[in-house]
């Protein structure tokens, strides 16, 4: 019989809301819950598929503010995993070094916590006698600046061997470096199959030996966007190792772009987007969608657009509504107007000349950036890294602020109410 085992990594129970745009209480409790239902999926997965175990390479909590409600849901759900002689093997990351839970906590009999001295533990066998043997080492503090790979015993010999290890590797966008090693390194050690965690974007970095990142089971907000899922191995005597990636969000973030140029009246700018929410609903049989609305292209309805926001948020919030299980993050508005820039019109003019002369210069971009540093002083840590967490990211908020700005104070001047419009209404034409 082949051994094969889950590869998960960084749930992060318990893990605050990092979408600023969570206005609806539905949708927020939604994404509160989230990484509990994707550990319940896991090890539904686990017992619908009879593996021999579960492995976890870090990250189960989110940090010191575990709660017990969330310790003791956690202990049920492993109870259920060893009571059918499921294994767990975990190790703790850089988020479960912030917990004391993961110090004070008993597990189930079964589960394998690494930790202390003993790093080894023999998981099975195949039917040709190899034992298969799990390695791992946990953060013993919430930083690892250094490599824990010299920590890891050699490969037992004639044995599968299967390593567990915390790490963002070489360096990842988004991510500060613990435990860094090299690919090759891992290459070099031996071990059959490593069972990696800490990036969140599933990437197989290397076969024979397999190096895997199986990113987390269940994004957060919409910079974890896409399908998250869970890896399946399977160790067989006579064909090898092999991995499957298997689904596991229960609510998926995504981006949908919808290009409404030269759309003309509100009604068939509307039925575009309503197309493209049923497309990709119909793409995704199961779950919830999160998305965030993105409106493309060239209409002369973009002023309007900009000016009734909120009154089009509710409108696509109802078409997402009556699709079923779709949620609207937010809307972004970036298509443009229409109307030609030329003398005959006053606003097209003005707009021509923020463009030219204003928006891109020094000193609109410092004075930009010196009103985001006001805010940022303002604002609480966790709040500040989400909006922009580094120099970089502070002068893409300023400079994406300034257009934003911009853009609005021009829809409103188109709507001066000369032009004797009225407001759109639900469903009617513009």
């Amino acid at each position: 019989m082949p051994f094969r085992f889950i590869h998960t990594a960084d749930l992060h129970l318990d893990s605050p809301l990092k979408s600023l745009a969570l206005r609806n209480g539905d949708l927020a409790e939604l994404v509160r819950g989230a990484t509990r239902e994707a550990l319940t999926r896991i090890v539904d997965l686990c017992l619908a598929e009879r593996v021999d175990a579960l492995v976890i390479a870090g990250d189960l909590y989110d940090g010191g503010q575990t709660s017990m409600s969330t310790a003791l849901f956690l202990v049920a759900e492993l109870r259920r995993l060893t009571d059918a002689g499921i294994s767990v093997f975990l190790i703790r990351g850089n988020h479960d070094a912030l917990s004391k839970m993961t110090r004070e906590l008993t597990l189930p009999d079964g589960v394998h916590l690494f930790s202390g001295r003993k790093r080894s533990h023999v998981a099975g066998r195949l039917a040709d006698g190899r034992e298969v043997v799990v390695h791992g080492v946990s953060f013993a503090e919430p930083e690892a600046p250094q490599s824990l790979l010299p920590s890891y015993a050699p490969p037992t010999p004639d044995a599968i061997n299967i390593g567990l290890l915390h790490t963002s590797l070489s360096g990842s966008p988004g991510h500060d470096a613990y435990a860094p090693c090299a690919v090759a390194d891992l290459v070099a050690h031996g071990f059959d199959y490593w069972a990696l965690g800490h990036v969140h974007k599933r990437t197989v970095w290397h076969e024979v030996p397999h190096i895997v990142m199986p990113g987390m089971p269940q994004g957060r907000d919409i910079n974890e966007a896409g399908e998250r899922s869970v890896t399946l191995v399977t160790i067989d005597e006579k064909a090898g190792l092999s991995i499957e990636e298997r689904v596991t969000a229960g609510a998926v973030f995504e981006r949908l772009s919808v290009d409404v140029g030269g759309a003309t009246e509100w009604r068939a700018l509307l039925g575009r987007i309503d197309a493209a929410l049923s497309s990709l609903r119909d793409s995704r049989r199961n779950g919830h969608l999160i998305l965030r609305v993105i409106l493309t292209g060239a209409t002369p309805l973009a002023w309007r657009l900009r000016r009734d926001r909120d009154l089009f948020l509710a409108e696509v919030e109802s078409l997402a509504a009556s699709r079923g299980m779709s949620w609207i993050e937010s809307v972004e508005i970036d298509c443009r107007d229409a109307v030609a820039a030329d003398g005959a019109d006053p606003v097209a003019e003005l707009s021509a000349i923020l463009d030219r002369d204003v928006l891109g210069t020094h000193a609109a971009q410092s004075e930009a950036l010196a009103a985001i540093d006001d805010l940022m002083r303002a604002l609480p840590h966790e709040v500040r890294v989400a909006l922009a967490d580094s120099e970089e990211a502070a002068q893409a908020l300023a400079a994406a602020s300034l257009a934003e700005g911009a853009a609005d104070v021009l829809a409103h001047l188109r709507a001066a109410p000369s032009d004797g419009a009225a407001p759109p209404v639900r469903a009617g034409g513009l």
